[in-house]
């Protein structure tokens, strides 16, 4: 056993198996990660605001952190191939600025952009767009692009989006529930809707009607 493992480990070790090896480290930890971050996450929606049998909502909740432990390794494994490739082909042998956008395209189209786009891909595409617009509105003011010498945009950005996006979607809420997404929508119809209904104590005070 213990050569098996000295073995294992030489490979591993061996600089010329990095590239390769490295792709399959980033699969293992989108599966992980995947797991780690939904699991809890679809238990708690799943066991609090589906309907159905103990099995049924067991069911949904393994069948969606599969689904996200899934697509989050094979973006990785795409992403990071990707970018294998395009810095072998690339004149120079190193990276270039532009190849992780298309690493990352490639890799968004073909994993969340396709086909049927179910509740878990909109909802990693949706966290994925909101950091990238605060994350692209911070470098805006870093690089100079918005000018700000008195820092009066940096102080008051927050408080403007915090209040725009609750208002849009309250507005949304009330007028065209319709267009919220699945998820958003049910949280909202348990603060908003439920809370306005009930015919007695029981319903009032330890579920809702």
């Amino acid at each position: 056993m213990d050569v098996v493992q000295k073995k294992l480990t030489a490979f591993i070790l061996d600089p010329t198996n990095h590239d390769l090896l490295e792709i399959l480290k980033g699969a293992r930890n989108g599966l992980v990660y995947g797991t780690k971050v939904r699991f809890p996450h679809a238990l708690v929606i799943t066991f609090l605001f589906r309907s159905g049998t103990f099995y049924e909502k067991l069911t949904q909740t393994l069948e969606a952190t599969r689904t996200h432990a899934k697509n989050l390794a094979t973006f990785v494994t795409i992403y990071k191939t990707t970018m294998l490739l395009l810095r072998r082909l690339s004149p120079a042998g190193k990276e270039r600025s532009g190849d992780s956008f298309f690493a990352g395209l490639l890799g968004g189209y073909l994993v969340f952009g396709r086909g049927d786009q179910g509740t878990v891909n909109q909802q990693i595409v949706i966290y994925v767009f909101a950091r990238v617009a605060l994350a692209l509105a911070k470098l805006s003011l870093d690089k100079g692009v918005i000018k700000d010498p008195q820092g009066k945009v940096r102080g008051n950005s927050w408080g403007v989006f915090a209040a725009v996006s609750w208002g849009l979607v309250m507005w949304l809420f009330r007028w065209e529930e319709g267009s919220l997404q699945g998820s958003l929508r049910s949280s909202m119809e348990y603060l908003y809707i439920d809370s306005g209904r009930w015919d007695s104590l029981r319903n009032f005070l330890i579920h809702n009607a």
